[in-house]
């Protein structure tokens, strides 16, 4: 699970608004607010449907090992993010992908 900073810093890495990510992962915006802020913790669900939209949004999630903290990263650097935009662009308007 997610904790509200990592949660900050996935919006961060992957350049999303809150209004962004509550829309993808059908959380309110308060309450991803709160959860960021460490005001409160939301339910392990909603914190799951958080994690997943930021992980489809292009975050890969670092699990705490020993003296290793977790931490964020992205799915793919920069210029391959760029290069697959424009390949998903060359033949028309782009939707969202059913393969996984």
């Amino acid at each position: 699970m997610i904790t509200g900073p990592i949660c900050k810093a996935a919006r961060a890495i992957v350049e999303v608004s809150r209004s962004k990510l509550a829309e993808n992962s059908n959380v309110d915006g308060a309450v991803i607010e709160m959860f960021e802020r460490g005001i409160d913790t939301p339910s392990d669900e909603t914190i799951a449907s958080l994690q997943a939209a930021l992980e489809e949004l292009g975050a890969i999630f670092i699990p705490e090992e020993g003296s290793n903290g977790a931490g964020v990263r992205l799915k793919f650097s920069r210029s391959v993010t760029k290069r697959l935009g424009n390949l998903e662009n060359e033949g028309g308007p782009s939707a969202k992908d059913d393969v996984q």
